[in-house]
């Protein structure tokens, strides 16, 4: 029997559940990925053979398509948080670690297209952490 995986965006209006296994997890540097999510890295588990279910808003999710690349981004139209895309060139299906509300079953297999890296990603040992939001000075 097949895992079970459940997710949704932001807003609660799309909520999905994958039916398989991940195979890998990575955090993608490149360029497009820093656009789309706005951040120094998107998060995808890749999920080959296996069945996305869209449980509720399936008529909420956009996807785009990239000109003249493999970079696909589906997305609620409500909220814009990212959600799974299904690819056509390998059966998988590319879902973002943060949209899932069941844990993330796999650590991250490899950091690729670190070339593209935002140099503000670099040297951030010293960087203080905080649980919260800190004082604003």
């Amino acid at each position: 029997m097949p895992n079970k995986h459940q997710g949704s965006c932001l807003c609660g209006s799309v909520k999905y559940e994958l039916s398989g296994d991940f195979q890998s997890f990575f955090l993608c540097h490149c360029s497009r990925c820093q656009k789309d999510t706005g951040s120094a890295h998107a998060a995808n588990l890749f999920a080959k053979a296996s069945i996305l279910t869209w449980l509720k808003g399936e008529a909420e999710v956009t996807t785009y398509q990239h000109q003249n690349s493999l970079h696909t981004k589906s997305f609620c139209q409500k909220c814009g948080s990212t959600l799974p895309t299904a690819t056509k060139t390998d059966n998988s299906i590319i879902v973002p670690a943060g949209s899932l509300d069941s844990p993330v079953p796999i650590s991250p297999t490899a950091k690729i297209f670190v070339s593209s890296c935002a140099n503000w990603t670099k040297n951030l040992d010293n960087v203080p952490n905080y649980e919260e939001l800190p004082e604003q000075t």
